[in-house]
């Protein structure tokens, strides 16, 4: 049997992170907006554990992003298929990632992909060229290192 699963990514800011992520990937910002409203509503979930973001409700700690093309769950927003949930963290990122993504532009699209990831706010920290491999590593907003290849 296999399994669903999500990426859960440590962050400090998880409303930014979401949103470079989402312009990264083509992905959709997850609208937990309904679910946020019931929780509130019921008095399971405290004011300040929200924030308004782009107008609607959200967990203040929490954000994810999913493939566009992926189903939802009724009544929460939350996606069912490919996501990736960013989650606030009091402390910094101290050293390399222990699990990094890899975005597959195509060896013709590659330097676009990186100038567009730039314009976004990613950093370029490496570009490797071995036998059978050219990528470009790079930084997200927060430090967190990818592979455009």
């Amino acid at each position: 049997m296999a399994l669903t699963w999500k990426l859960v990514i440590d962050c400090a800011d998880p409303h930014a992170q979401a949103a470079f992520w989402a312009a990264a990937l083509g992905y959709a910002m997850e609208d937990n907006g309904d679910l946020v409203e019931r929780l509130l509503d019921s008095g399971a979930l405290p004011e300040e554990a929200t924030v308004t973001v782009g107008g609607r409700r959200a967990f203040r700690t929490l954000q994810a992003v999913r493939h566009p093309d992926d189903p939802v769950q009724e009544g929460t927003g939350v996606g069912l298929g490919r996501r990736l949930l960013f989650q606030q963290v009091p402390e910094p990122k101290t050293v390399k990632n222990r699990l990094h993504l890899d975005l597959h532009a195509g060896p013709d699209t590659r330097d676009g992909e990186v100038s567009r990831l730039r314009s976004l706010g990613a950093t370029v920290l490496q570009e490797v060229k071995e036998p059978g491999t050219h990528h470009v590593v790079m930084s997200d907003p927060e430090g967190n290192e990818f592979c455009v290849q």
